[in-house]
């Protein structure tokens, strides 16, 4: 009942900083206090937490740096859901690996996609790692990253080559790439176990939470038309199979696992909250590798997967400063 009333408590005050922010400009700049009260928050990531497609909503930074945040996804949202709770830092950036945000400096590739997409603005500068956004006054660190470090990707262009190949039958994608995806999944928890530490280290009074992906393909796959470019192309029904069970669901289990080296590391799960809302279902969280009429999406969330990720994180957060 005492973190029920508190919830409550932080909720109201939002509301009550929203409804100020509806009054002049000079009158929002003449309350310094509650801006001095707002809790530290760094959203890291990749493109499931940059947002990245169209129907993500628009880029907004002027000039563009290549990582395609955009006005819809997940971070943006909490940040207007919490008005005034949370001063947000929002760094994630479009294939981000893990390393990316460990240590590594990145090169964004903005839309550029050979030989599918040009960007006429590529190539960008090189932008810093990630966790150098952290600091020891940061209090919540939200990150989700892995699926670029395992290569799913690259399974995504390969998996529809070989399914056309075979005209849909079969396995072919498994059977030419299932050996690699032990070694894959391994480096995933190594390098996000690091990660965490590393975040730890230099935020160590940070709650970090581990935001997971959600469900990219449902559970039955008879549901996908092979050769639908707004669902999974020429991925066969199989193969699709394989990615759910063998490849995506262990890469979220990776992830929570790993949490568990940090204590102030938890999991945020997007996958069982978002069944019945992948790329095959007539209400989809997630566009296939494309979103009619010509929009190039590649099996990203659009902006109803990021107001799911946003009402599970945004809870997450609160649970966190309501425990600190």
């Amino acid at each position: 009942m005492a973190r029920f009333r508190t919830r409550l408590a932080l909720l109201c005050s939002a509301a009550a900083l929203a409804a100020g922010a509806l009054a002049p400009a000079q009158l929002a700049r003449a309350q310094p206090a509650a801006a001095a009260e707002d809790h530290q928050w760094v959203a890291l990531g990749d493109s499931y937490t940059a947002g990245v497609i169209r129907a993500a909503g628009n880029t907004f930074e002027v000039p563009r740096d290549g990582c395609e945040r955009t006005d819809r996804s997940y971070p943006q949202v909490i940040e207007r859901d919490l008005y005034g709770l949370f001063e947000l830092t929002n760094v994630s950036c479009g294939a981000a690996t893990i390393e990316n945000v460990t240590d590594t400096p990145q090169h964004p590739i903005g839309r550029h996609l050979p030989s599918i997409a040009e960007d006429p603005d590529y190539p960008f500068p090189a932008v810093p790692p990630q966790s150098e956004a952290v600091g020891p006054d940061t209090d919540v660190i939200t990150v989700g990253v892995g699926g670029n470090t395992l290569g799913f990707a690259d399974l995504l262009l390969k998996c529809p080559e070989l399914g056309g190949e075979s005209s849909g039958k079969g396995t072919p994608c498994k059977d030419a790439l299932a050996a690699g995806i032990p070694d894959r999944l391994k480096k995933v928890r190594q390098e996000y176990e690091r990660m965490l530490a590393v975040l730890h280290e230099r935020a160590p009074h940070a709650k970090i939470l581990a935001v997971g992906y959600p469900t990219l393909i449902p559970q039955d796959t008879s549901s996908c038309n092979f050769g639908d470019l707004t669902q999974f192309g020429t991925i066969t029904q199989g193969d699709l199979d394989w990615l759910r069970d063998d490849v995506l669901e262990p890469l979220n289990k990776a992830i929570n696992n790993s949490t568990g080296t940090q204590e102030a590391a938890s999991f945020v799960d997007l996958y069982t909250p978002s069944r019945n809302h992948s790329v095959c279902d007539d209400s989809k969280w997630v566009e296939g590798f494309v979103t009619l009429p010509d929009q190039l999406s590649f099996v990203h969330p659009n902006a109803l997967g990021h107001r799911n990720a946003a009402d599970h994180v945004e809870e997450a957060m609160l649970n966190a400063i309501d425990a600190s």
